[in-house]
């Protein structure tokens, strides 16, 4: 399956028994984010080695690895898209997501009810890849 995912997506890489790691990691997966996921990541280490007790050096290398199973996209790849993601995103931070599936012309895997309020871009949660992909 090929999709675009949200940060809240990305965090749960750095869990070490997280099951949407695991999905993240499976052949099934094609995975594409905007480069602005791993600023967001970045900005929120912190708070993601404080919740998965990792250390700085851990979260350095889980985000190298991620970067292993995720194709990341600057904005002039899907900046074009922004005006129109912007009008139909519930919430700004949302906008590089919605342009980058624009773009691709793929769903966004989040777990954001909010996104779901919007009709151009499909919005797929973690259940829903479980039960077409994993059951």
């Amino acid at each position: 399956m090929r999709t675009v995912a949200d940060t809240n997506i990305l965090f749960s890489f750095f869990w070490k028994d997280s099951f949407t790691k695991q999905i993240i990691m499976s052949p099934n997966m094609e995975i594409f984010s905007p480069d602005f996921a791993i600023e967001e990541l970045k900005k929120h280490s912190p708070l993601i080695m404080n919740k998965t007790r990792i250390t700085k050096g851990e979260f350095s290398a889980a985000l190298s690895s991620l970067k292993s199973f995720v194709k990341f996209f600057p904005l002039k790849y899907y900046g074009v898209f922004m005006k129109e993601a912007g009008n139909i995103s519930p919430d700004k931070d949302d906008s590089n997501f919605l342009a980058l599936c624009l773009k691709l012309n793929l769903p966004l895997w989040s777990n954001d009810a909010e996104l779901k309020k919007q009709d151009k871009v499909a919005i797929i949660d973690t259940k829903d890849i479980i039960d077409i992909y994993f059951d």
